[in-house]
């Protein structure tokens, strides 16, 4: 079956572009694959370690918004790459119009932020998943992170297979969302942090020691967080080493310890995070997560295209 095709829009609220190559061959992956695609005039431009200063990221990304309300042409605003700078524009941001926008908002690291508030301000789904430079902007794009991409965009319910890793089976019934680790602790106390009962949280992260995960784990705990949630699906926490000097702990006995403290099931393998085969899972969906004894998964998300 052909993959379904779009109209794609590219904005850069984040980082600056350090490759500009990147983006160029994003362009040319998306259109050779039959997308239309349209980029912001702004994208390219580069302000201290940013794709222009806040003004500038703020007008893109409601210029972008606005263009998804008003041009039916236009099904996905993607973002160019992560970095820092959602947070600088999140006070600032047209949450009514968001509210109203029923198009898609596709992204992954820095993007959670956005996600997050989408959620908590304008009670809106967005897509945790690939963005132009580091995943359509590769010289070799992942069959995967592709096909599963669209494909979820172009339904309304969508079922993912995988193995996930853990200590029981379980079946659960709630909201699936997440992201980014740092990106979630750094909101917990906002207005922009969205409670969420009953939940599947997903996370993943990049760069972090294990120390450093186990402290925005606890942050989740003790803010009460944890308690919350169903389930915590683990993505991938890339370059996530300890340093030398530390002998008998890592990575995963700051889980093992985590789960212990919480009491909250974790698994470990989600296809999702810095890495080239990722998933797109819909923030803010009704999801159906069934775990067997052997690890075999199934999560079904709905009603994520309104």
């Amino acid at each position: 079956m052909a993959s379904p095709l779009f109209d794609i829009m590219i904005y850069a609220p984040s980082g600056r572009l350090w490759e500009p190559q990147a983006l160029t061959r994003a362009e040319n992956f998306l259109r050779q694959a039959g997308h239309r695609v349209h980029v912001d005039a702004d994208a390219g431009q580069a302000f201290q370690r940013f794709s222009g200063d806040d003004e500038a990221r703020l007008a893109a990304v409601h210029r972008v918004l606005y263009r998804l309300l008003h041009n039916e042409q236009v099904d996905i605003a993607m973002a160019a790459r992560g970095g820092y700078g959602w947070t600088r524009l999140l006070d600032r941001i047209d949450y009514v119009a968001l509210a109203r926008d029923k198009k898609c908002w596709v992204g992954h690291s820095d993007f959670t932020a956005f996600q997050l508030a989408a959620l908590a301000k304008a009670q809106r789904v967005t897509f945790a998943g690939p963005m132009a430079c580091s995943d359509f902007g590769v010289e070799e794009v992942s069959a995967f992170t592709d096909e599963h991409c669209f494909d979820l965009l172009a339904a309304n319910r969508h079922e993912i297979f995988c193995t996930l890793r853990g200590d029981r089976s379980l079946t659960a019934t709630g909201t699936l969302w997440g992201g980014n680790l740092s990106m979630i602790a750094h909101l917990i106390g906002t207005s922009y942090f969205p409670y969420i009962d009953g939940g599947i949280l997903f996370l993943e992260d990049v760069n972090e020691e294990p120390y450093r995960i186990e402290r925005m784990l606890y942050q989740l705990h003790h803010s009460g967080v944890l308690a919350c949630q169903q389930a915590v699906l683990l993505g991938h926490f890339v370059e996530s080493k300890a340093s030398e000097q530390v002998t008998g702990y890592t990575l995963d006995t700051a889980i093992d310890h985590m789960q212990r403290v919480s009491g909250v099931p974790f698994f470990r393998g989600l296809p999702f995070g810095h890495v080239r085969d990722k998933l797109t899972l819909p923030v803010g969906a009704p999801c159906e997560l069934i775990i067997d004894d052997d690890g075999q998964s199934r999560i079904v998300c709905w009603d994520y295209r309104s």
